[in-house]
């Protein structure tokens, strides 16, 4: 029999270790050597998972970095598969080449954590070097640093401008090539800061927002609001000024939109124009690298992102330390375990003690919605070996090198002034970690990823870590480095000296594989409901509605009869045809958009009667958010694959979420649908960018070509399933006409919907005239909707989130009477406004008597596709799932 020493197929990171690490996908009765003992292993053990490398008695603990991440709960043999119980659940619904353990043999176990104040030494910082390297980078006056780049910023100040800011920098794509020093003109959308629930997130969102108005690598920053959030233009002036912000060193300008979108879209676009020579007159001069702040984050992380991608970005930062500069390491949750390592060489008391209560106070948090940092570990994160959050952690805070001294620990978006290591208090969703640490002032960011994470922040570059050299190979387009090289026997101090000047080289002008690839997007930590304990179970405990409409009154119904052309398909009748391309998590929702940019462009699925392709970007899936990564989120995507308009539908997953395509599959099957009708893709399994869409288009032909033809039938009011909405008052006359025109389209057979949280709900006008008894909500959020009258649980008061429920309803369109402005519109369900001003879809006119008539000849028009609403021809539309009572970011 061949036996193998173990260091040849398996890692042990620190010497002591009794649970190894597989190197590689290792067969069942492979047998081994390791400390004089030889074993075989007992069944097949997947790459980045662990097997015992010594015999383990129940209760004594399983070791990693010489950590404890877990107990055994029963004798574990030399070269038994070691696996707890959120691990094989995870892995539950992946299409694995074998059946993996039935039960668990360990429990989870980190050692507490207790500060000795007593026995404290503080320590010290790794020594610097005599002479500082040099960048070249853009100066900034008023302390604000120096730029590693050199943008013209388009900021929207809440998620109500979102569309406007990404169709600004749309329009002005390639403005910025004749100025050899200005970079393109960036849009920063967000999700924040709308709705009418109070706003827990408000102080940190106002720091975020500000540290990106005086970041370095800003040129110039156009600050959009519609004076219609919780935060306005006024606000965020007054925090910048009482904070001590440099704004009066930024050139700015706070604009605020009318509601005309056209006019204050050419008002924005000259503003930035006018910036252009002046911004673009700057050039880059050497500067010391302690005006580098090197942002250490980690993404779609496995088994080996603590032994080599980690360590790697460790040690860059440790360099940059030497030279003068900062580093901030991030993600409270994501460290829970590893205190007693990362802790052990601190500046000062003070600063344990600040950690520590920013972990204590995270955890409160996540209690109050009734859930723990063990969510945090997704599923692609166990399905690649790290079974729980106290390996993720251990290996998350190898990006602090042991030389290196932990200096502060600071607050999400704090600024950070001096040189030094910094820990910042921030979520453990990269997206919402990386806008604190921007908003602090890192002008660098370094990626560290198993998977293959290839996201990217607007207006930062971002440098790729790859951990093995397997998965960089897979994705060398998306990756700038491969710490992998170190798992074959490069020296760990020849890839720190290339890395750093890779690292140089992106600070002074060479693009990153991200920035390359032209996409990015923004997520701050998102607002949370609870602030207290004791309502999670309540809420939890409250029951879903039972899906039965609600008795509907039948007077004064409008008499014209409407004749509109659908289209009979496989699934009924439809009143448009669109493909689809829906991403599993908020990581694949910009290459989703891409996507269907692409195919669009291509004028696909024409010749079959499509309209268009559409991709639905939001920001959920990639960890979790508590209670709302379930049914809030699943159900909600799964309808709009099943909605009447799609034709056909692709799954997009990043590949390293909790939501994956696999998690996707599963529920499917508990829905009773068929997972071989749609198509299915992977940014990272696929090969990355290229690879992707290249593979997507590949399955849109294919199954167009498949596609039983549509039918062109005229149906009626009745055929039609229509989603109302409003919101701020409503006038009477305008909430009489809603009225007739709901009572009108159910007594035709048709489907309404509202949202309970429309303000037409607060209108005696409204309600009075349409509902046969009180209202009370129908149906779940997402909710696919019967004939007849629903009212739809909507958990806020956010215009997109409710929209974004009702079109997972199945409804072909919506009307609203928004307030008065025109609102974002829906990327798929057409939504016809109808408002008092100019600038709607519909402004009545004449008597009031017949407004409902005309509100219904809109209705027509749309499903009938004569009509395309104005928001969704400007692409003023957004797409947010709700986070409910319970989400948070854990």
């Amino acid at each position: 029999m061949n036996v193998m020493e173990l260091e040849a197929v398996a890692r042990l990171p620190v010497p002591g270790d009794n649970v190894a690490i597989a190197a590689r996908p290792l067969a069942a009765g492979l047998a081994l050597t390791h400390a004089e003992r030889q074993f075989t292993l007992a069944l097949p053990v997947l790459v980045g998972h662990r097997f015992a490398a010594q015999p383990l008695a129940v209760g004594d603990q399983l070791l990693s970095w010489g950590l404890p991440f877990g107990r055994a709960t029963r004798p574990i043999a030399p070269g038994d598969y070691v696996c707890n119980a959120a691990m094989l659940e995870a892995l539950a619904d992946r299409r694995l080449p074998f059946t993996l353990p039935s039960e668990p043999n360990f429990e989870d176990y980190a050692a507490a954590y207790t500060l000795d104040e007593a026995a404290f030494v503080p320590g010290v910082q790794v020594a610097p070097y005599p002479v500082p390297r040099t960048f070249n980078g853009y100066p900034r006056a008023g302390g604000r640093g120096v730029g590693t780049r050199n943008h013209l910023v388009a900021l929207g100040l809440t998620s109500r401008v979102s569309g406007f800011v990404r169709a600004l920098a749309a329009k002005l794509t390639g403005a910025s090539a004749d100025y050899a020093h200005l970079d393109p003109v960036v849009a920063v959308a967000h999700t924040e800061g709308a709705g009418a629930e109070p706003l827990n997130n408000r102080d940190l969102l106002l720091r975020a927002l500000a540290g990106f108005v005086v970041h370095p690598n800003v040129g110039a920053v156009l600050i959009v609001d519609d004076g219609g959030g919780q935060i306005t233009n006024a606000d965020l002036r007054a925090y910048l000024r009482a904070q001590g912000y440099p704004l009066e060193h930024v050139p700015h300008v706070f604009f605020e939109t009318t509601g005309q979108f056209e006019a204050d879209l050419e008002r924005a676009a000259a503003q930035l124009l006018a910036w252009m020579p002046s911004v673009g007159a700057s050039a880059r001069q050497p500067s010391s690298l302690r005006h580098l702040n090197l942002a250490l984050q980690c993404g779609g992380s496995d088994a080996f992102s603590g032994v080599t991608a980690n360590p790697l970005a460790g040690a860059v930062a440790r360099e940059l330390l030497r030279h003068g500069g900062a580093a901030c390491l991030a993600e409270t949750t994501e460290l829970v375990g590893a205190e007693a390592y990362l802790l052990r060489r601190v500046r000062d008391v003070g600063t344990i003690k600040q950690f520590l209560a920013f972990s204590r106070r995270y955890q409160d948090l996540l209690a109050w919605h009734g859930v723990t940092g063990e969510g945090n570990v997704s599923g692609g994160n166990r399905f690649r070996g790290l079974y729980n959050i106290i390996l993720k952690s251990v290996g998350a805070a190898a990006k602090l090198d042991p030389a290196v001294r932990l200096d502060y620990a600071v607050a999400y978006a704090q600024r950070m002034t001096q040189p030094g290591y910094y820990f910042m208090d921030t979520p453990g969703n990269d997206l919402e970690s990386v806008a604190g640490q921007v908003a602090g002032g890192c002008n660098l960011i370094m990626f560290t990823t198993g998977n293959g994470s290839i996201t990217n922040f607007p207006f930062v570059p971002t440098i790729k870590v790859m951990t093995t050299t397997a998965r960089y190979q897979l994705l060398e387009r998306e990756m700038d480095l491969n710490a992998g090289a170190y798992l074959d026997g490069a020296p760990l101090d020849v890839l720190t000296s290339a890395a750093v000047d890779l690292t140089v080289a992106i600070a002074s002008g060479r693009p990153s594989k991200g920035e390359l690839a032209g996409h990015s997007q923004v997520s701050i930590w998102r607002n949370w409901r609870q602030t207290g304990p004791g309502q999670a179970a309540a809420v939890l405990a409250v029951p879903e509605p039972d899906g039965a409409p609600l008795p509907a009154l039948a007077h004064d119904l409008v008499e014209r009869g409407f004749r509109i052309p659908l289209w009979r398909t496989e699934h009924g009748l439809a009143a448009d045809r669109v493909g689809l391309i829906l991403p599993t998590s908020l990581c694949a929702g910009q290459v989703a958009r891409l996507a269907a940019n692409r195919l669009n462009d291509l004028g696909l699925g024409h010749a079959q009667g499509l309209s268009r392709f559409v991709a639905l970007v939001h920001t959920e899936g990639c960890g979790s958010a508590g209670h709302s990564t379930g049914a809030l989120y699943h159900r909600p995507l799964l309808n709009y694959m099943a909605h009447p308009l799609v034709a056909r539908g692709l799954f997009l997953e990043h590949g390293c979420e909790k939501t994956h395509n696999d998690y996707m599959r599963a529920r499917l099957a508990q829905f009773g649908r068929d997972a071989a009708q749609y198509g299915w893709a992977s940014v990272q399994l696929d090969g990355g960018l290229d690879a992707v869409l290249a593979k997507i288009e590949a399955w849109f032909r294919a199954a167009l070509q498949a596609l039983p033809p549509a039918e062109a039938v005229l149906g009626g009011l009745g055929d039609l399933r229509v989603g109302v909405s409003s919101a701020g008052d409503v006038p009477p006359d305008l909430a009489a006409a809603f009225a007739r025109v709901v009572r009108t389209l159910v007594a035709a057979g048709g489907t309404v919907v509202l949202p309970a949280g429309a303000s037409l709900l607060r209108s005696p006008a409204f309600v009075s005239e349409t509902f046969d008894g009180a209202p009370r909500p129908t149906l779940a959020y997402g909710q696919l909707a019967t004939p007849g009258l629903h009212l739809m649980d909507t958990p806020s008061s956010h215009w997109v989130e409710a929209l974004t429920g009702l079109g997972a309803t199945g409804v072909d369109l919506i009307l609203a009477a928004p307030g008065a402005h025109p609102a974002q519109g829906h990327p798929l369900v057409p939504l016809g406004q109808v408002g008092l001003a100019d600038g709607f879809d519909l402004t009545p006119a004449g008597d009031p008597s017949g407004w409902a008539e005309q509100v219904l000849a809109l209705a027509a028009d749309v499903a009938a596709r004569r009509y395309v609403p104005r928001r969704l021809v400007l692409r003023d539309v957004d797409f947010q799932l709700t986070r409910g009572l319970l989400g948070v970011t854990v």
